[in-house]
């Protein structure tokens, strides 16, 4: 089984396509577990595969839940600072005695102060406001900013829709896992080969999701209809590209470096304790067998599908 930290849509489009298109192995099926507090746990009790943030994944297994991360699905984090077009507010230096939603102890919360911090901007000058971190929020003037995820824009045809502009952390040098797949530690070393075929029919599902919108978005759509509008998949879908196709990058590849970037990160905001050595904690190798196993995949990129 693979369980979804979240609600199907856009962030778990390649995933969603390999299950809908038979890229799965036949004993893998898909789950969305959004409302699990303890999804990591429970993914490991079940020994199943689970798609997370890096954030929820390695604060996790600093608390002795037995999991290795084997590659990203969003190689980089969606989080961003939100506010509207006409604040004023266009870096991080503007946000200096400004109203700041946010949910405490959050990915978000972290990557912000982290940012601030790089940037040699003092936090305390900041208001942060709790639990006001929704576009309601600023469309009701009671922040200036929220800390939120990419996906959170209006539609440009919403006519309802907040003009908005964005502050990635990215363009300031903080870079950090987004969502990961991982398993038990257990899982990983006595079924590798399993993985592996997991890896390599998501990453033909994400090929296949940005290869063509006229087919992957009803696909997607059909998952939840009642929930899931053709539009908005697709424009989220577009929104998260860079994410998981990054320019020169590898659909599910990450690095080293985002890694000890969020393991920095999580001990600077004191949300964790660095217990386990990074090299327990991701598996680097699973990924470069999908790669040689498919190379078709390393060449083509999003817009071609693996045969």
């Amino acid at each position: 089984m693979m369980l979804l930290d979240g609600r199907f849509g856009a962030p778990f489009a390649g995933e969603m396509i390999a299950a809908k298109e038979g890229y799965l192995p036949d004993n893998i099926s898909l789950q969305s577990n959004a409302a699990d507090p303890n999804f990591v746990e429970a993914v490991a009790r079940q020994g199943a595969i689970g798609v997370t943030s890096g954030h929820k994944f390695m604060l996790s297994a600093w608390s002795g839940v037995p999991v290795t991360a084997f590659a990203a699905s969003l190689l980089d984090t969606p989080v961003v600072i939100l506010t509207l077009e006409n604040s004023g507010i266009v870096r991080p230096a503007d946000l200096i005695g400004m109203r700041l939603g946010y949910q405490p102890r959050s990915e978000g919360e972290a990557v912000f102060d982290a940012m601030m911090a790089q940037l040699g901007l003092s936090r305390s000058q900041i208001i942060k406001v709790p639990d006001l971190n929704s576009v309601d929020s600023l469309r009701n003037r009671e922040v200036d900013a929220i800390i939120s995820s990419v996906t959170e824009q209006s539609l440009p045809s919403d006519p309802g829709g907040l003009r908005l502009r964005l502050i990635k952390p990215q363009d300031y040098s903080i870079h950090v896992p987004g969502l990961v797949y991982f398993a038990s530690s257990d899982l990983l070393k006595n079924r590798p080969l399993l993985i592996a075929k997991v890896l390599e029919g998501i990453i033909r599902g994400w090929q296949f999701t940005y290869a063509n919108y006229d087919r992957s978005v009803p696909l997607l759509v059909g998952f939840d209809p009642g929930e899931l509008d053709p539009a908005r998949v697709k424009f989220e879908l577009q929104i998260l590209r860079p994410l998981v196709l990054p320019i020169g990058g590898r659909i599910a590849d990450y690095d080293e470096s985002r890694w000890r970037t969020l393991r920095d990160i999580l001990t600077f905001a004191k949300l964790g304790e660095d217990t386990v050595p990074l090299s327990q904690l991701v598996d680097f190798q699973t990924l470069r067998n999908a790669y040689r196993r498919a190379p078709s995949a390393a060449s083509g990129g999003a817009w071609e599908i693996i045969k």
